[in-house]
């Protein structure tokens, strides 16, 4: 079922509306889609590597966008949301230490996270919650997003078949080691609140 989806995904990132969907799963996994744009990313590279630098652009662009998105949610329905679950099992207190920690170190936070497999869509939807500065918010969307995108990219524009085989032999080890960082990622938030 993997080789299939890769290999569908892979022929997909030969398509005219590859840049698109691109796009829009950078968007939705900023703010609340599971998936990351990596698995679009990689193949269409592959695909076209003539194309590497576009698709990481697009990538970039429209992460960060998506991520204004999660700073929204994060920052308009905290208290509709958050805080009644927080209270319920009495982390509203625990939160309020963290808004504290996430300001003061919410550059580096951004920076960091937005480099990493981490999801993504913690770290916007905290930086909203929290209040964290706006524009801090952007700069450190934009580079942190822009370097993960554009060294995704390098890598397979000048390593591209190496990168390509190591990847389709150890698919099912690299699925799960997504699947293991993204269940990871929101294990390690909850014990954060």
């Amino acid at each position: 079922m993997i080789r299939r989806l890769y290999d569908w995904v892979l022929a997909l990132g030969a398509s005219k509306h590859a840049p698109k969907a691109l796009g829009a799963i950078s968007f939705a996994e900023s703010s609340f889609f599971p998936i990351p744009p990596d698995i679009m990313l990689i193949p269409m590279v592959l695909a076209k590597r003539e194309r590497a630098w576009w698709f990481a652009l697009i990538c970039t662009i429209t992460s960060v966008l998506g991520g204004l998105l999660g700073y929204y949610i994060g920052a308009a329905l905290l208290e509709a949301l958050a805080r009644p679950i927080l209270e319920f099992y009495g982390y509203w207190y625990k939160f309020e230490d963290f808004q504290a920690a996430f300001n003061e170190w919410g550059l580096l936070i951004v920076f960091v996270f937005g480099l990493t497999p981490f999801p993504y869509k913690v770290i916007t939807i905290a930086s909203g919650a929290t209040g964290l500065n706006l524009p801090i918010f952007i700069l450190s969307s934009i580079v942190a997003r822009g370097l993960r995108f554009f060294i995704v990219a390098g890598l397979l524009f000048f390593f591209g078949p190496p990168i390509k085989d190591f990847i389709e032999k150890r698919l099912g080890l690299m699925f799960f080691i997504g699947c293991a960082l993204l269940i990871g990622g929101f294990v390690a938030i909850k014990f954060v609140l």
